[in-house]
């Protein structure tokens, strides 16, 4: 996509800043992507070589937490992006080019097996890393529950115009222990098929991971799994999930969990996130004006479904959600 800087003053701050850092005088700047959050990025076309720029106002992003973290990753064998030039004030970054081959647009039915396999390695070794040297936020109960009040807020009342059920606190409550009763590990919060890139002999590029937490150990998992923008038959998920939990408990990270608890951790854990999505991607369009997120409802909300309907603690939640024609209207 073509760019004009005229009518754009960041992005002619970002040309001179650029100028003053490549080393081979001209390039060419292309949109490469935007995200849920106030970046963009572009691509650095130069003498046939590509870099990635990384747009950041400061006044509403946090370059540092993107910089710490990823030479955290990187020092454990974790293929993320590699830092070229950094300006902390104006919120630039230069960044190695992971390619355009998102997972999402090479997963398929034949490419599913080895690729999930590869995502799920990569969160065993984040998990594994030890992560003092960060000082990473705690995914605890103020941070959960205020994630899951986007949900009322913002998908309820917002988008639908319907009052939260009462029993909402109560089901809030039981999400959140299952939570926190979890060993826990780095989480990288956004681990999903648009932010995992696919480089050569099926490595695992991982983008976007600056908002990273301490929380729990089925988090990125279900974030991976349980993915808002692709769905899988349950058997396949199966599989996947036993190759986790072979590799976590051969590597102690689920020390003495039986199958069922992991099971039960994994699902509510993504009632979780899921509820909380619901919350962003009609956020994401009222507030931000980013229409898009809401053609992914129908499958979030699905999620949520196949959930509530599998326990008997979150029936009332179910039955909120299936006696309303206009949240059935969604699905």
């Amino acid at each position: 996509m073509k760019i004009n800087s005229d009518s754009d003053p960041r992005l002619s701050q970002l040309e001179e800043w650029l100028t003053a850092v490549l080393p081979y005088g001209e390039f060419k700047l292309e949109v490469a992507s935007s995200d849920a959050s106030f970046r963009r990025y572009f691509r650095v076309y130069q003498h046939e070589h590509s870099r990635i720029v990384m747009d950041a106002p400061p006044e509403h992003e946090d370059i540092d937490s993107f910089i710490s973290i990823a030479e955290f990753l990187a020092g454990f064998d974790i293929h993320v992006p590699r830092i070229f030039a950094k300006n902390r004030e104006q919120g630039f970054l230069l960044l190695s080019d992971l390619g355009n081959t998102s997972y999402l647009s090479a997963l398929n039915e034949h490419s599913a097996d080895p690729l999930y396999r590869a995502a799920i390695d990569e969160i065993i070794k984040m998990q594994l890393a030890p992560t003092a040297e960060l000082e990473l936020t705690a995914y605890d109960d103020e941070k959960l529950r205020d994630e899951m009040k986007l949900f009322p807020d913002w998908f309820l009342e917002k988008h639908l115009s319907l009052t939260p059920p009462p029993e909402l606190d109560f089901v809030f409550d039981q999400l959140i222990s299952n939570a926190i009763k979890q060993p826990q590990y780095f989480v990288h919060r956004d681990y999903h098929s648009r932010n995992l890139m696919l480089g050569p002999d099926n490595e695992v590029g991982v983008i976007d991971f600056q908002d990273a937490v301490i929380g729990p150990a089925t988090y990125d998992l279900v974030s991976l799994l349980k993915d808002c923008y692709i769905q899988w038959p349950q058997s396949r998920l199966d599989s996947w999930l036993d190759y986790y939990f072979e590799q976590a408990t051969d590597k102690r990270l689920l020390s003495e969990v039986d199958r069922s608890t992991f099971i039960r951790w994994f699902d509510w854990m993504g009632l979780q996130r899921h509820l909380k999505v619901l919350g962003i991607f009609c956020r994401l369009n009222y507030r931000d004006g980013k229409a898009g997120y809401m053609n992914d409802l129908p499958l979030t909300l699905n999620y949520v479904l196949q959930v509530t309907g599998r326990y008997p603690e979150l029936a009332s939640l179910h039955q909120f959600l299936t006696q309303s024609p206009t949240i059935m209207a969604i699905k």
